[in-house]
């Protein structure tokens, strides 16, 4: 299955060189481009894109609220949106995954890396690798937000479930959470996506926020 992306970031350069290699793919296309975070959610809309690949600061609507607008829009609730950020220097990160986002990218991502966070978003993973994570939870996350106020708590899960999410939450693939836990790759997908459904967790980049704030996994000062 062909990947459909749409590229939002306000820098025509920027959006000139993912493109030519997001078409080196074979996997995915280019099906429009974005200036702006309010085009960026037409776009969204009118080119039946599977995947947005969001810039952060962008002109007449932010790519947080952009990314907000498409996770709340039910006829693109098949939409997985992949934040761009200059990591170091961007505090907005942990309120765009808040927003919806499935994940982020550091914007001097090596070329075959970006292919790859982008396959990994379309397949319903989260982009949360496990240091990266952990040190902007630690710097950024330090009180719920109404955004997740409608997802639950982990109090309903099982021990299981809550060693899941815990790995989870540390950014371990399913393989990885299989492996560390003794249990079947499938076996692990199946207890993802249970918590998932417990918790009214749009996707695994919204369970991590959920173990963070309910403090179900304590980040370490960086």
């Amino acid at each position: 299955m062909t990947i459909r992306v749409l590229l939002a970031d306000d820098q025509t350069l920027v959006r000139a060189s993912f493109a030519m290699l997001v078409a080196s793919a074979g996997d995915m296309e280019v099906v429009a481009e974005a200036g702006t975070g309010r085009e960026a959610v037409e776009l969204a809309r009118s080119a039946r894109a599977d995947l947005v690949v969001m810039d952060i600061r962008m002109p007449d609507l932010d790519g947080i609220e952009a990314t907000r607008l498409i996770a709340a829009d039910d006829d693109l609730a098949g939409v997985k949106v992949l934040v761009l950020t200059t990591y170091d220097t961007d505090e907005h990160i942990v309120e765009a995954l808040r927003a919806g986002a499935s994940g982020f990218l550091v914007k001097d991502i090596r070329p075959a890396e970006l292919l790859d966070a982008i396959r990994t978003v379309a397949a319903g993973e989260s982009l949360l690798s496990p240091g990266p994570t952990s040190r902007l939870i630690a710097r950024f996350l330090r009180a719920p937000d109404t955004a997740t106020s409608a997802v639950g708590g982990p109090d309903a899960l099982s021990e299981r479930e809550r060693q899941v999410l815990t790995l989870v939450a540390r950014g371990l693939n399913n393989t990885e959470i299989a492996e560390t836990l003794g249990l079947s790759p499938l076996t692990a997908k199946t207890h993802v996506s249970r918590i998932m459904g417990k918790l009214g967790a749009r996707d695994r980049a919204q369970l991590v926020i959920v173990a963070y704030e309910s403090g179900l996994v304590i980040p370490k000062v960086v």
